[in-house]
Parts: structure tokens; sequence; C-alpha cells
């Protein structure tokens, strides 16, 4: 079975995030969304609300499972049997940060990261500058899934 963890805080889960989940389910057997906690990490939205979120917006999808894990990305692949992680690119920035990742993880064991380049109109959103526009009360409307929007 070929079966991929996308890691992430998803706070909150964003359209990229959406774009490479929805690119990444025919590649798989099983795609587990693996939601990251970081006891150090301010987020602004509950693990409960981030979880929410993600499994709201793939309710109708059985390839995807929603889990949390804490510690080393590879660790957990290996408590799940997940033979690759996926990861979305949407700058050069984020190649050359992820590539290290990757070299690290694949140091640390046989796991295979996948990349995916986000969709052009979905590049330049990320999780960060979502929670800027909702911290001003900007729209962010067009950023993220309904999901997020409703919540």
């Amino acid at each position: 079975m070929r079966r991929a963890i996308f890691p992430g805080s998803f706070d909150p889960l964003t359209l990229g995030h959406h774009d490479i989940i929805i690119r990444g389910i025919p590649l798989f057997d099983e795609l587990i969304i693996a939601v990251g906690v970081n006891v150090d990490k301010k987020y602004m939205f509950t693990l409960e609300q981030r979880l929410g979120f993600i499994s709201k917006a793939f309710e109708n999808e059985p390839k995807i499972k929603v889990l949390t894990y804490e510690g080393l990305t590879v660790d957990f692949c290996e408590k799940v049997n997940a033979n690759f992680i996926l990861r979305g690119l949407r700058n050069p920035a984020d190649f050359e940060f992820e590539k290290a990742i990757a070299h690290t993880n694949r140091k640390l064991s046989e796991i295979e990261t996948v990349f995916l380049l986000t969709s052009s109109g979905k590049s330049y959103i990320s999780s960060s500058i979502v929670r800027d526009v909702i911290r001003n009360g900007g729209d962010y409307s067009g950023l993220v899934p309904e999901t997020v929007r409703t919540n």
C-alpha cells in the first residue's frame, strides 16, 4: 500500500494546502493529513478547530485520514507505516528549506519525500499571511476553504 502523510500545523488550512491534498489523492492509496502539535508554538486556532477544518473539508474522501502527532515526522511515518511524505512547494525558498528537511529525513529513515508545486493561482497563499489578514479584519474568504470561513 502506498501510504503518505502530509504534515503541517494547518493554522489554518489554506487553499494552497487544499490544492496539494486534492492533487495528492490519486498518487497514494491513503493520504494521512498529519497535524503536528508543538507545545512551544502559539496557534491562532485550537487543535480541535484545525482538525475540524480538515475533517469537514475532506469528509467525503475515503482515502483521507486526519491524525495528530508530536515529535519527529519520520517517527510518525514509522508508527503509521507511511512510505512517503507529501510536501507542497510555493517558491524557490520553499524548495531550499524542504530539500534540507527531505535530505535529513532520508538520512534518518527510508522515507521518500514527494514534492508537488502549488497551482499558480495559489502559490502566494501561506498560513502566516492568512493569519495576518484575519488578525487585521481583512477578507480571507479567497484564501481558505469553506470549512475555515464558516467557523
